[in-house]
């Protein structure tokens, strides 16, 4: 009881404490006015219409990385203007090497190391957030959202991009819907905040600013140049009507020793989402027999000796949108839970200095991590369930945000319930307290309490988590302090190890060279941290000694020592492990990287010490601006108990023919091999596990969610009985069409 009295306390302090904390938000700024012009613009990248003359003129003149605000290598000019319905840019980039521009057709989101521009928007100017758009050379498109501790790098929107490479270098025009965007509800004037980024990846990747960035500030939205104007701007009607049409149909074996397929009649499922931007500033969205099917299928992760439960990321657009909105300090918002929706309606949006989100999803299907100290184990149970999230937070000042966070699932005889208060306080410039204080009750039915040693009446716990950052331009520490109790759940998030108690900290120093020498950053540091359970018995106590270097030749290398001592099932191991980390992009079209770890690794499956050596190449090579090669590797080696235990394979290869900006070919070929060594393992395993995975796809996009879909997959399994044997195959179509009023 201490604790939380303790707990409530000192938040209240920290709330009194910042509400009566200057501001200090944009002193000195005066804000640049954007012309209201209405003028139709054709959005060819040339530039040649008669607004561009009238708009107002920007330069990106310092270069941020990895100079340090000295003046841009080359020029770029920025041109803005809007009408009642978007805001437009234009750029022109100027390159004395036209041929040497890294440019290549792509799908959304995967530009990332061509020459490309971003346009960062704080539409609300409250320092804390901003929407980012980019295009490359070739116009193809990324978006995203950034935020204090929280991005959301797969917040897709409705906009247009077009671009030109030419005697100049290259020339871009963008048109961004205010409907695409949510933004204060005022009367009069706006101010925005606005910052833009040219890349120009040469021998090293130079970042060009419209702003001075202060490596000792901690927030990036506070350096954010000021616009002005915007008035009387509305994102119109704003309803948008996705209707979708899903058909597949698939063949199977139900084992490997069958010699015929059993055929399926084949599905079809038609679903919608609407998305109604209810005022500039709020947006309902809510869908009914969704397709949640995911066109990409999950990267293969190594599955082995793993103690916790897998992470995977959520690719599904119902949920990826607003997901900034939920997310905090722990991760008790996971949508990778919810694995067979009927229906969900979500609400996001700003009002003020006041933050909400919320959601409410029926699933057919209720997945559940059981979390222990050391552990975890999973099941899916066949039984309907609702999930509700709530999320609030209330800006105080330019520095804090304070917040409450309630989640609840329901089930039949079955129920977890998260609540919860968090916060970031910018202390200084330097100076940034993030915490969050959870509390969970949790009820399961009688036979999953039995089947996974749960306890058999309703049980509940907490959770606390404080840290505190201190970064300035070279010298940076942290302290994260953090406890969990063994009865909390967060069943609707990931937190697959409760019942620990975890003190860790570090520290790193940066150099950064002068422009034109042969490194641009080198920097050192340690971390330490000490794990217990909730008895103080040692779980984990770690020191890591690491160095970082990035380059020439876009060159990046990570090298780290750790050595420590963990417990596991009863015993302690003493473990020293090195690992390696790092990547080469020589010349444009080609990079590759490699990730490695050697030392020592505990062997789960069977209590023993062991040693292990991680080796995970990539590769990706662009042929032109159309065609793309890419292959990677995982390849893990692992021996105890005085032998081999196993070896493991994961390869993926993967070849695309972008035809355009919205139309590509791909082709996905995943390859996994697990070998074990039977007579060294405690209990029966099979031998070998073999999975070939192939998928053929023709996508095509004219925006988001205005897609055609047309694939083919299957799978081919093997084992020690029965070599690679085809158990599936898939053929499928998806349709989807925004329909915007």
């Amino acid at each position: 009881m201490r604790r939380y009295q303790f707990l409530t306390v000192s938040i209240t302090f920290l709330l009194v404490a910042s509400s009566i904390c200057p501001a200090g938000a944009d002193a000195g700024k005066t804000p640049r006015h954007v012309p209201r012009i209405d003028a139709k613009i054709k959005l060819d990248g040339k530039l040649d219409e008669q607004a561009w003359t009238e708009a107002l003129v920007l330069e990106l003149q310092y270069e941020t990385s990895p100079a340090e605000n000295v003046a841009a290598i080359v020029k770029t000019e920025v041109l803005v203007f809007h009408d009642a319905r978007n805001i437009y840019f234009g750029f022109r980039c100027y390159d004395p090497e036209p041929s040497a521009i890294r440019a290549h057709f792509g799908d959304r989101d995967r530009i990332g190391n061509d020459d490309l521009v971003n346009i960062n928007l704080d539409t609300f100017n409250d320092e804390r957030r901003n929407y980012y758009v980019g295009c490359n050379a070739c116009g193809s498109q990324r978006d995203g959202i950034e935020a204090q501790d929280y991005g959301d790098w797969t917040w897709d929107a409705i906009w247009d991009c077009a671009g030109e490479i030419n005697d100049i270098g290259y020339t871009l025009e963008f048109e961004i819907p205010f409907s695409s965007l949510q933004f204060q509800r005022v009367d009069g004037p706006q101010i925005w905040g606005l910052d833009i980024s040219r890349w120009y990846p040469r021998s090293v990747r130079h970042r060009l600013g419209l702003v001075p960035l202060d490596r000792s500030v901690n927030s990036y939205q506070a350096q954010f140049l000021k616009i002005t104007g915007f008035e009387g701007i509305t994102p119109g009607t704003n309803l948008e009507l996705v209707p979708t049409l899903t058909a597949l149909k698939t063949d199977s074996r139900d084992s490997l020793s069958d010699a015929d397929f059993s055929t399926s009649d084949g599905k079809a499922d038609v679903g919608v989402t609407a998305r109604w931007g209810v005022t500039p500033n709020f947006t309902l969205s809510g869908t009914a027999n969704p397709d949640f099917s995911q066109v990409e299928a999950d990267s293969r992760q190594l599955d082995i000796n793993e103690p916790f439960a897998l992470w995977y990321p959520e690719k599904r657009p119902f949920f990826i949108e607003g997901v900034d909105f939920f997310r905090s300090k722990l991760n008790v918002v996971y949508t990778r839970t919810l694995r067979d929706p009927v229906w969900g309606i979500k609400l996001t949006g700003k009002e003020g200095s006041n933050t909400v989100g919320a959601y409410l999803v029926k699933d057919d299907l209720t997945n559940l991590i059981f979390p222990g100290s050391q552990s975890s184990q999973a099941t899916s149970l066949s039984m309907n369930s609702k999930a509700a999230v709530f999320r609030y937070k209330r800006d105080i000042g330019s520095r804090y945000t304070v917040g409450a966070l309630l989640t609840d699932r329901e089930g039949e005889e079955y129920h977890n319930r998260v609540l919860g208060v968090d916060g970031i306080l910018r202390v200084t410039n330097t100076d940034r307290i993030s915490f969050q204080a959870l509390g969970s009750t949790t009820g399961y039915p009688a036979a999953v309490s039995e089947d996974f040693n749960q306890p058999m009446d309703d049980f509940g716990d907490y959770a606390l988590s404080i840290k505190y950052d201190h970064s300035t331009r070279s010298l940076s520490w942290w302290a994260n302090f953090e406890e969990i109790g063994p009865d909390f759940r967060a069943d609707l998030g990931y937190m697959p190890q409760v019942g620990y108690r975890n003190v860790e900290g570090g520290l790193n120093y940066l150099w950064i060279a002068a422009p034109g020498k042969w490194w641009s950053e080198v920097a050192v540091g340690n971390d330490l941290n000490y794990l217990e359970d909730q008895d103080g018995n040692l779980l984990i106590k770690n020191v890591s000694v690491w160095l970082n270097y990035i380059g020439m030749m876009q060159s990046y290398l990570q090298a780290r020592a750790s050595k420590w001592c963990e417990a596991y099932n009863g015993e302690e191991f003493d473990l020293t492990e090195v690992i390696f980390n790092g990547m080469m992009a020589p010349k444009a079209g080609l990079e590759f990287q490699l990730f490695s770890r050697i030392g020592d690794r505990i062997d789960y499956a069977n209590t023993r010490s062991g040693s292990r050596i991680l080796l995970s190449p990539s590769l990706s090579v662009n042929a032109g601006r159309h065609m793309k090669f890419s292959y990677n590797h995982t390849f893990e080696r692992m021996s105890s108990g005085g032998g081999h235990l196993y070896t493991a394979h994961i390869g993926q290869a993967t070849a695309i023919y972008q035809l355009n900006r919205r139309t590509f070919f791909r082709a996905i070929l995943q390859y996994v091999d697990y070998r074990y060594n039977v007579e060294n393992y405690t209990y029966d395993i099979d031998q070998e596990q073999r999975n070939l995975f192939s998928q053929l796809l023709f996508s095509y996009k004219l925006n988001p969610r205005t897609v055609l879909f047309l694939g083919y997959s299957d799978n081919y399994l093997g084992n020690q009985e029965f070599g690679l044997t085809q158990k599936d195959r898939t053929f499928f179509v998806k349709m989807g069409y925004s329909w915007v009023m």
